[in-house]
This record gives C-alpha cells, structure tokens and sequence, in this order.
C-alpha cells in the first residue's frame, strides 16, 4: 500500500526524533524500550505509537530485523497509554448555522480575501475535503454543469496511486451556497487557472503560489476568532469535514452517501461523527427529563433563584 507524502514526512521526523533521542539505526528491542520510557512523560501515547510504526517500516525498508515485534514493547506502550494517555483533542465540528454566519460576514465584506475565504470554507464543507485536497485543486480540476461543479481530486490521502475521484458540489440557497462562491472567487482570478486557491499578498493573487493545507487551517481559524467563537484557537481544516459529517447525518442523508462525498473508506471513522452529532437525539436521559430545557427558561424562576 502506497504510503502518503505527509505520512512519509512524518515518518521522518519520528526517526529523526528518536535517533536525537541517542538511538542509533538499526535498533534493538532493548534501546525501543528505553526510548519509550524516555519520553512517556513528555510524548503523547499515540504520538509514540506512530514513532513504533516509522521505527518498524525504517527497520522494514532497510531489511533489517524489526525490534517493535517484541510482546514487552506492546506491553509497555499500554503501560504508558494507561498511566498517561488522555482523550485525543479534537478540532470542533462547526456547524451550519456557524458557516451561515460566517458566510453572510464574508460576502458583506467583499474584499478579495473575503471572497477568497468564502468560496475556500464553503468548498471545504460541502465536499468534505480534506485540508490537503482542497489546497490542491487547480481550476483545470473543475467542470461546472447544470446542477453545480465537479471537482477532480487527482490525489488524496486514501488514493495514493492517484486514481482519482470526482467530488459533485450541488447549487445551493444564498448565503451556502459553494458553487456560487467559487464562480464569483473565479471572476478575481486571472488568468482563470492553476491553483484554484492561491496566496494573497498586498490583496493581489499569486497565480503559481497556492495556499499551504496549513493554511486552510488559519484561514478557518481566524475567522472563527472574528466571529467570536468559544475555542476559536482550536479550529482547523478538519473541522470543516466533520461539520459536514455531523450536519449531513442530522439532515438524514444515509451513511453512505455520506462517505461517498467525504470519500471517507472506514465506516468507524464517519459513525464516530455522527454519534457526536446526535448526543441529545434519542437520549435515554431525555425520557426522564421529559421537558425540553429551552421550555424551562420561560417559566418563574426557582425559589433559590429570587
């Protein structure tokens, strides 16, 4: 299985991290298990999980003996795992009525990175792209057609022998609507091709430079902090897929179709969207409560509240 550029970054600096660690290539079981208790302080469990997979595939590649098979390397990274792990911090999902908000901000702004940054978020959310996938969509990419766009994703994280898929982004009602935003964005470019997304600088465009994925992320970001929102600092490019996951599945659209859009492979991945979306629906807590909690705040307020 072909192995992602970002993977293959990644991997990288795992094997840089743990030879500044003192370790030396090719590694024995023993100098594994001392790395890991090194760092089982300072480094994340699952960040040291993943230095055990680029550890196990330098080791795999240069056909030397793998040292991570060992069962006491298993064994002490569910040590660490459960003396520190804590629960993976989440970008948080944002919602339809956040993006309506946003969306009329941006259009009423009008400047270029407005237009810009309108058409890049509503893209981002309706497609359900990846962070990476969207930086790299070149114009020559889309065709518009009756019913809205279709975006070739020449390559992503789960089509690495660049296969390709097609993205449908259907019209929609002002102010969501992506195909809209983009055509207007597409009237700020010249020419009309390339990156799709490109750097701004001085509110001119760079029509061989476009935006980083990590750019995707700021860009999100910052104007989560222009709104106000709680934990704007937390937002990035993934928040915009799983909002799309969570609102998606709320609006009754199937399972599939779901993955068919997000392009998503494992169903795990896109049911642990959806359940976070649906934490009050078909709550057993609610049968109980039986009142609706926005109900409550009509009536007289509590004796300890006078």
């Amino acid at each position: 299985m072909a192995t992602s550029l970002n993977t293959r970054k990644a991997y990288q600096s795992d094997i840089q991290h743990f030879r500044a660690s003192g370790n030396v290539l090719p590694a024995t079981t023993e100098s594994v298990l001392q790395y890991l208790h090194q760092h089982a302080d300072s480094v994340s469990p699952l960040t040291l999980k993943r230095r055990l997979v680029a550890i196990k595939q330098w080791h795999i590649y240069q056909n030397f003996s793998d040292p991570t098979v060992h069962a006491l390397i298993k064994k002490t990274l569910r040590g660490i795992a459960i003396a520190h792990g804590k629960p993976a911090e989440k970008a948080p999902v944002i919602s339809v009525e956040q993006l309506t908000t946003l969306s009329t901000r941006l259009i009423e702004d009008a400047s270029i990175q407005a237009i810009r940054d309108n058409a890049l978020l509503l893209l981002g959310f309706f497609g359900a792209f990846r962070r990476s996938e969207l930086a790299a969509i070149q114009w020559q990419h889309i065709t518009f057609v009756p019913e809205g766009a279709e975006i070739l994703i020449q390559r992503s994280k789960t089509d690495q022998e660049g296969i390709g898929n097609v993205c449908a982004i259907p019209y929609g009602q002002a102010p969501l609507c992506p195909v809209i935003a983009l055509q207007r964005w597409q009237t700020h470019v010249s020419p009309a091709e390339g990156f799709v997304f490109r750097s701004l600088r001085y509110g001119r465009c760079h029509p061989s430079q476009g935006v980083s994925p990590k750019t995707v992320s700021d860009i999100l970001k910052q104007r989560a902090i222009e709104c106000g929102w709680p934990n704007a600092n937390n937002y990035s490019g993934h928040s915009l897929r799983r909002g799309f996951a969570t609102a998606a599945s709320q609006r009754g659209a199937s399972l599939g179709a779901i993955m068919r859009q997000g392009r998503w492979h494992h169903e795990a991945t896109v049911h642990g969207y959806i359940q976070e979306g649906k934490r009050f629906e078909a709550n057993a807590a609610t049968a109980i409560l039986g009142t609706p909690t926005s109900s409550l705040t009509t009536q007289d307020p509590s004796p300890w509240q006078k």
